[in-house]
Parts: structure tokens; C-alpha cells; sequence
């Protein structure tokens, strides 16, 4: 049996030594394994010959050949008795002493690349490739199966939060002769959102993946049970419309809606920007476009399938038992998504189970999660971080002009709109089909963002999208300030112009959310998520501060003129990001040919 050495000592040049192996004492006759194939290490003892301090700061790494040829009993572990060990006295062991140059480059180049660096650099590190080859492969999902069973975790949970955010409102809506106790609960919302957005994203940064998201669906469910209950008791008692406010059932209401909210952003974020990208690839992005646009396909179709659902319930049934449907909704869909959730890790052979090696906070932020008297300095310290993270990442102009596109409350489908169409006398199933024409936009965008990618890569496909949207606002915007919006063809145009537009903003939401998610590391891609979703939020809260301000309808044309603005700001700050990219930005969408 020949037994290779290879061992590295510091100044030892290279040499071939022969050196006899000593026979052992046979008096230990237990503990000793056999193991030729399998055997970690070699026991033996030198010859006294042999200087011994050569070999005190040594690392050895030993291989076996020629396993047929006759031998003892060969390892042993360090706590078992040698004496039984017996190796043929005229076997020699031939020692190579390397040069220690040589294992310290190979341990140096093997220390460059961390596991998720490594994974995520697997495409761009692999060799020359033809352009259809390249192309299949970026349309080919890491984990299409896990894929498929996000896709049907995304279906339960979508339809349920849909169904929930067309339910309450229109049952709060029956109680009060005014809007004023849904805007107060959607206000309300948008403060939680932009004060615990960051500290959210921060705790879900800290802890794994699939045991946070099921703790938030438990606490997304609870919310809309407990504020389904309080909606039905307030139905069974005697309100006031000068008092509702003031009733401690609807403080309850609006801290539970605030709470289910704040879950629902988290689990949105979670889905969109961390999830989605470990399951179809960063470095895929036809895979990654078609991922993000079936998910956004899904919530869509919910949001239409949702309204239309609990409209039919309300037709024939009451609003109590309406709630009552919504909630046993939620009670099964559940343990349904928990039991989805933990089928999509399964099928993606643990890829969500892989660590999140935080940049901004070691493994020792695991054991230092708030305590009841720091919550309130754990909360502050998440919201500077959460800020200061958001102002680094490297795709700021992209995110920004996102949040740009939040101050069109007013060209949009929405509340604003639907009242403006009201006034004007329009018939309510104009207004309704105008909304159901701007959600099935949407969906054709899912589409349509897609094929963008493909042709033009991201980073153009997303300029196309908002300079398409800003052209066809200001069209819209020029036939509103021609004063012809009084005959009906004119206001048709004017409401035709709205839908188009919407093909191009969904297009940038798509593609903006995949350059999102190609630029921020996903050790903080929960936190600068969520300080995003706060942001946005913080937008429309103020834009939706100036139409309260200028609230009568003869001044719809200036709130039509500042929503033009901000999606023409948008689509400006963006293509001069384009146009003017920097080394880090070539580095980090160095995969997109059309770039």
C-alpha cells in the first residue's frame, strides 16, 4: 500500500524523503475500526530520528492508493488504543514537502467568493456561450417548481387580503353617510406603514425566512378576524354618525386594520422582492420578468375576482353575513398558505432556508432583538437605518422615480377619480367599467413587460414604460385644459387616454421591482423594501394633503397638472440614470446584453 502525504511547512523546500513506519505494540485489543475507504487521517508514530520540531505548525492532508494491496488495521481515532494498529515495517509512506506558496494561493483564491456570492455569480462566471444558449438560460427559472407552488401560495393569500380590502370599506361605508371613517382608517394605515415599515423589514432581515412569513400570515389573519367581529358587533348595536369616531369599537377597528395593513406590505415585500429572486435566479432576468409578472398577474386578477365576489354575496345576502363568509375565508385559506409556504421551500430543495448574512448587522443581532424597555429606541434605530440604507443602494434614481409615480393619485383609478366622474353625472357603470379597464391593463402589462425585457433588457424596458405613460398623461392632461371634457366624446377620449397609460405604469412597476431586485443585496432587501413602501406611502399621503386642500371640483385640472408633473419627473430622472451609468451600475446589470 502506497500512502500519499501532502504537506505544506513554512521554508521547507521540495523534497521526496522515505520514511519507515514503526511497528506499534499489539496490547489494545478493542476500539480499532477498520477503514481504508473511508478513513479521515492517519495515526502513526515517527521515527525519534526525525527532528520533530519540523513538524509542529504543519498541515497535513493524506490520500490512499492502491486500497487491494494487504494491510492492518489502518485508522484510529485519537481516544481509541493504538496497539492493535500493525502496518508492515518495510512499507514506506513517501512525504512530498510542497512549497507553502502554492496551498496559501490556493486557500486564498478559495476564500474569495462567500457561498452567496458564489451561487449568484454561477452565470456570469460560466464560459463562452452562444446568444440562443444564453438566452435559454436566462429564461429558465433556478427552482421551477418551487415557482409554481409560490405562485399558488401568492392565489390563496392574494384572493383572501382582496376580498378583505373591497369588504370593510364597503362595510364601513353603510354605517356612516360619509367617507370620513374610511379615510381616517386608511390615513391611520399609511402612518403605520411609514413608521413601522423599516423595523419590520429589519426584523424580517434577522430572522429565516419561512418561520416569518408564516408568523406574519398568522398575524395578518388575526387582524382581519378580529376587525371583521368588530364590524359585526357595530352592526348589532345602535351608531351614531356624530359619534362613530369616538366609539372605543372603532379605535379597536382601526388599530387591528393598521396592524393587518403593516403584515400585508411585509408579506407583499417578502413575496416580491427576496422570494421570487432565490427561486427563479438574480442573474435570469427573462426567468425573473416572467416570475414578476405572473405574480403581479395573480393579485390583479384577485383584486377584480375579490370585488366581484363580495358584490354578488351583497346582493343577495346581508352585510353581516357577508362578513361572515369572508371570515371562514380566512380561517381556511390559513393553514393552506402555511402548508404551500413550506411546500415551495421543499420543491426549491431549501433554497429559502439558505442565510441572509447581514451587512449592517452581525450574528450577534440574533441575540439582541428588542426588550420591552427598548422598543421604542429598537423602532428609532431601525427607521435611520431603514433611511440611511434606502439613500445608499445603488438603484436609488430607479426607486425614486418609482415613489415619483405615487404623487398621481389623480390620473389613476381611485377614490379621487371615481368622485370627480360622480360629480360630473357619469353613470355609475361608466365608472365601474372605467376601473375594470384600468385592471385589466394591468394585467395585459404583465404581459407586455415581459417581452420588454426580452427585446430591450431591463433597464431600457423600464424607461419605455414610464415615457410611454408620460406621453399619454399629457395628451390626457392637454384634452382636459382644452374645456371640451363638458360633451361626451371629449371625456371619453380624456378617460381612454387614463387606461392606455396605466399599460406603461404597470410595465415600470413590473420592471422596476426585478431592478430593484438586481440592485440591493438581499441581506437588505426586506429593509429597503418596506423604507420604500413607507416613502411612497408618505407621497401619496401628502398628495392626497393638497386635494383635501383643494377640494372643490374646479380644481381638478391643477391636480391633474401636479400628477402630470411627477410622472414626467419619473420618467426624466430615470432615462438620465440610463444615460449616464456609472462603473457600479455596469457591474450589477452586467448580465443584460442589451445594456
Amino acid at each position: 500500500m502506497a500512502v500519499i502525504a501532502s504537506v505544506a511547512a513554512a521554508g521547507s523546500s521540495p523534497s521526496l524523503s522515505r520514511v519507515p513506519c514503526l511497528p506499534l505494540p499489539p496490547s489494545y485489543p478493542h476500539g480499532v475500526r477498520r477503514r481504508v475507504a473511508r478513513g479521515r487521517w492517519l495515526n502513526f508514530r515517527m521515527s525519534p530520528r526525525l527532528d520533530s520540531r519540523r513538524f509542529d505548525s504543519l498541515n497535513s492532508r493524506c490520500s490512499i492508493t492502491n486500497t487491494d494491496a494487504p494491510c492492518g488495521q489502518v485508522a484510529v481515532d485519537d481516544d481509541v488504543p493504538r496497539e492493535d494498529l500493525a502496518v508492515g515495517t518495510n512499507e514506506a509512506i513517501p512525504v512530498i514537502h510542497l512549497k507553502p506558496e502554492i496551498l496559501e494561493s490556493e486557500l486564498e483564491s478559495s476564500s474569495l467568493l462567500s457561498e452567496d456570492t458564489y451561487a449568484d455569480s454561477l452565470l456570469t462566471a460560466l464560459p463562452v456561450l452562444t446568444e440562443e444558449e444564453q438566452n435559454a438560460l436566462a429564461a429558465t427559472p433556478a427552482h421551477p417548481a418551487g415557482l409554481y407552488a409560490l405562485y399558488a401560495s401568492s392565489l390563496t393569500g392574494s384572493l383572501v387580503e382582496q376580498l378583505w380590502n373591497f369588504t370593510w370599506p364597503s362595510a364601513i361605508a353603510m354605517l356612516h353617510p360619509s367617507l370620513l371613517p374610511v379615510a381616517v382608517m386608511g390615513f391611520f394605515a399609511k402612518l403605520t406603514i411609514i413608521a413601522g415599515g423599516p423595523l419590520v423589514g429589519k426584523l424580517m432581515d434577522l430572522f429565516p425566512r419561512v418561520p416569518a412569513y408564516n408568523v406574519l400570515n398568522v398575524i395578518q389573519a388575526t387582524a382581519q378576524l378580529v376587525s371583521a367581529a368588530v364590524i359585526i358587533h357595530a352592526y348589532s348595536v345602535t351608531v351614531s354618525p356624530s359619534s362613530m369616531l369616538q366609539r372605543p369599537w372603532f379605535i379597536c377597528l382601526v388599530l387591528a386594520g393598521a396592524i393587518e395593513r403593516l403584515a400585508g406590505i411585509a408579506l407583499g415585500v417578502a413575496f416580491e422582492r427576496d422570494w421570487v429572486v432565490l427561486l427563479a435566479g438574480v442573474n435570469r432576468p427573462i426567468a425573473l420578468a416572467q416570475a414578476n409578472a405572473v405574480l403581479n398577474r395573480i393579485d390583479l386578477l384577485c383584486e377584480i375576482f375579490g370585488a366581484s365576489l363580495f358584490g354578488i354575496l351583497l346582493s343577495k345576502y346581508d352585510p353581516v353575513t357577508c362578513l361572515k363568509y369572508a371570515a371562514g375565508m380566512m380561517v381556511f385559506s390559513l393553514p393552506v398558505t402555511v402548508l404551500l409556504t413550506w411546500l415551495t421551500n421543499k420543491l426549491s430543495s431549501g433554497v429559502l432556508d439558505r442565510p441572509k448574512v447581514s451587512q449592517y448587522c452581525g450574528r450577534k443581532c440574533y441575540d439582541a432583538l428588542p426588550e420591552s424597555d427598548r422598543i421604542v429606541n429598537i423602532s428609532l434605530q431601525a427607521i435611520r437605518l431603514g433611511w440611511k440604507e434606502y439613500i445608499q443602494q445603488p438603484v436609488l434614481p430607479a426607486s425614486l422615480a418609482y415613489v415619483l409615480l405615487y404623487f398621481n393619485v389623480v390620473l389613476a383609478p381611485g377614490s379621487l377619480m371615481t368622485a370627480f366622474l360622480t360629480q360630473r353625472g357619469l353613470n355609475p357603470s361608466v365608472v365601474g367599467g372605467f376601473s375594470g379597464l384600468c385592471s385589466f391593463m394591468g394585467v395585459a402589462a404583465t404581459f407586455v413587460s415581459a417581452k420588454l425585457v426580452e427585446r430591450l433588457g431591463i433597464l431600457k424596458a423600464g424607461a419605455t414604460g414610464l415615457v410611454l405613460q408620460a406621453s399619454l398623461l399629457t395628451l390626457a392632461v392637454a384634452v382636459y385644459w382644452s374645456g371640451t371634457l363638458s360633451h361626451c366624446h371629449p371625456l371619453l377620449f380624456f378617460l381612454s387616454l387614463i387606461v392606455l397609460s396605466r399599460l406603461g405604469h404597470m410595465s415600470y412597476d413590473l420592471i422596476g421591482s426585478q431592478i430593484l431586485q438586481t440592485g440591493i443585496p438581499s441581506s437588505k432587501a426586506n429593509l429597503i423594501a418596506t423604507t420604500e413602501v413607507a416613502v411612497a406611502s408618505l407621497a401619496e399621503s401628502v398628495m392626497l394633503g393638497v386635494a383635501i386642500l383643494a377640494n372643490d371640483a374646479s380644481h381638478f385640472r391643477y391636480l391633474a397638472a401636479l400628477s402630470l408633473l411627477s410622472v414626467v419627473g419619473a420618467a426624466w430622472m430615470f432615462c438620465r440614470w440610463l444615460l449616464n451609468p456609472t462603473d457600479e451600475q455596469r457591474s450589477l446589470f452586467a448580465f443584460d446584453a442589451k445594456f
